[in-house]
């Protein structure tokens, strides 16, 4: 009777080169999964982006110091379909003199307020309102009126320089594009908005 080692076949050894090929296989396949995996991931980020923001250029100083001419901000358009418009809020608006303009502003009094300027300050419905983003304030500017329904009143940041209500008037609701939150450019001045 043979043995049971001479019945079984011999094992095969693996040529030197073939194990390696092997070992590395999966490294490739895996390091082209991680690039398809990233081309997705780009992409799906690229079309969020497209679907939910809006990026923009900023054209002129009326919001400086925090916003300079040349700052790329991010749009956000989609907040106020489910939220409300609050004071303070930095927002890009159709400008009602010419819808086709942009332009980028402080909503200052809400519907129904009292807005009132006076020597460099402003007071909304009788309070004198803090703004620490104001850098040189305008005492030339003398006004009080009560914001229409469905309207906003905005002011420029850079008082002095700042095309606003105090020129156009309200700003209708549906004039608003929506809230700046982010600037992404210069990248030594990118974050959040004050």
């Amino acid at each position: 009777m043979q043995a049971l080692e001479e019945l079984l076949p011999a094992p095969v050894s693996t040529p030197p080169n073939r194990r390696r090929a092997d070992r590395r296989a999966p490294e490739v396949r895996g390091a082209g999964r991680v690039l398809l995996d990233g081309i997705r991931i780009a992409f799906t980020a690229l079309l969020f982006y497209a679907i939910f923001f809006n990026l923009s250029v900023v054209r002129g100083s009326s919001m400086t110091p925090g916003i300079l001419d040349g700052d790329r901000i991010l749009v956000e358009p989609w907040s106020y379909l489910i939220g409300e418009v609050r004071r303070g809020d930095v927002v890009v608006l159709r400008y009602p003199l010419d819808p086709d303009v942009d332009y980028i502003k402080r909503i200052i009094g809400l519907p129904g307020d009292r807005i009132t300027l006076a020597d460099g300050n402003v007071w909304v419905n009788g309070e004198l309102i803090r703004e620490p983003y104001v850098a040189e304030i305008d005492r030339t500017s003398y006004l009080t009126t009560e914001v229409e329904e469905g309207s906003f009143f905005v002011l420029g940041d850079n008082r002095p320089r700042s095309s606003d209500s105090r020129e156009f008037g309200f700003v209708p609701e549906t004039y608003i594009r929506g809230r700046v939150d982010l600037r992404l450019w210069p990248l030594s001045r990118a974050g959040w908005i004050e």
